[in-house]
């Protein structure tokens, strides 16, 4: 069973997350943020992950706190649930067409973090989701999660499309990283361990 359950509180947020890796793609997402739930939704339906994130959070600041907190609890429900890798692919990627969009994602489930980001929004707001949230988001479950993260934008103008692509992209790639392959002995690694 490749689950989790992790809750983080503090004083600016009171988070739970459950996690199964090899679901169907399932959700129950309440953050207080709509955008953020439609991008967690697409997330969870794309990467084939049953996911349930329960946010409770100091909106009545701004949502920074909310989302990358949210993203520091993912991360580390993905390092949970990933275990000790014994026979993953461990390597994801995805180019992702949504219109005039075009973003690309690669994950290594490598056991060290990395961050590399390249997306452009024109709009401070999508909907009530501050942008530059997106890239604070995508940076606490790199680093929660040990993993090398790539996202960039290769082509778009809509924020929307911008957004939503780069959720479904990494969506893809993590569902490449978990598969399991019966060829793979122990980790997919020269060094023996991931």
């Amino acid at each position: 069973m490749r689950t989790s359950s992790i809750t983080r509180k503090t004083k600016e947020t009171d988070i739970t997350v459950e996690l199964d890796l090899d679901g169907s793609g399932v959700s129950e997402i309440s953050t207080g943020i709509g955008f953020f739930d439609h991008m967690l939704t697409s997330f969870a339906k794309h990467a084939f992950i049953d996911l349930k994130v329960k946010v409770d959070g100091d909106l009545y600041v701004d949502g920074h706190h909310s989302v990358e907190d949210t993203g520091i609890v993912i991360g580390e429900a993905l390092k949970e649930a990933f275990g000790d890798k014994e026979g993953i692919k461990r390597y994801g990627s995805c180019i992702l067409p949504m219109d005039e969009t075009l973003v690309l994602c690669a994950v290594d489930m490598c056991g060290r973090p990395y961050f590399n980001y390249d997306l452009k929004f024109s709009m401070p707001k999508i909907g009530e989701l501050d942008s530059e949230l997106i890239r604070e988001f995508f940076y606490a479950v790199s680093y929660s999660a040990a993993m090398n993260l790539h996202i960039k934008q290769l082509d778009g103008t809509n924020c929307h499309h911008i957004a939503e692509a780069a959720f479904k992209a990494f969506a893809k790639a993590i569902d490449q990283a978990k598969t399991v392959d019966p060829r793979i002995r122990g980790t997919l690694s020269t060094k023996g361990v991931i």
